[in-house]
Parts: structure tokens; sequence; C-alpha cells
């Protein structure tokens, strides 16, 4: 569960952050402020990977605790 969790944020994360970027220099405009939207998807992408490299998946941890 907490793979998919980290996938999404990844993926959410990675799509704000180019978006947010286009709108900081131009190419794109959106609804919101395009400096939201980089430094938000900026937390999501590195908040993301860090669940990926660091977090144990609920699945392992009930398999150790049944051993």
């Amino acid at each position: 569960m907490i793979k998919i969790l980290a996938i999404i944020m990844v993926v959410g994360g990675a799509i704000s952050l180019v978006v947010g970027i286009m709108g900081v220099f131009g190419s794109m405009s959106t609804g919101v402020s395009p400096w939201a939207l980089a430094i938000l998807g900026g937390i999501f992408f590195l908040s993301g990977i860090s669940l990926l490299k660091y977090r144990k998946d609920t699945d392992v941890i009930d398999a150790e605790n049944k051993h």
C-alpha cells in the first residue's frame, strides 16, 4: 500500500513540477500560480522518491511479523 501511494506521489509531483516550470518560463498558462505548482510538485516528487527508497511495504512488514 505504501509503494502505491509513493508511486502516485512521484507521478503527480512530476506532472505538477513540469507544468509549474513551464508556467514559470511562460510557455504554458494555468489557472493557478505556476510557482505554487512548481514548489508543490517538487515537494511531492521528493517525498514520493523518499517513500519508495526508504520504506518497507506493508506486505513485507506483515510477512516479517509472522515469522
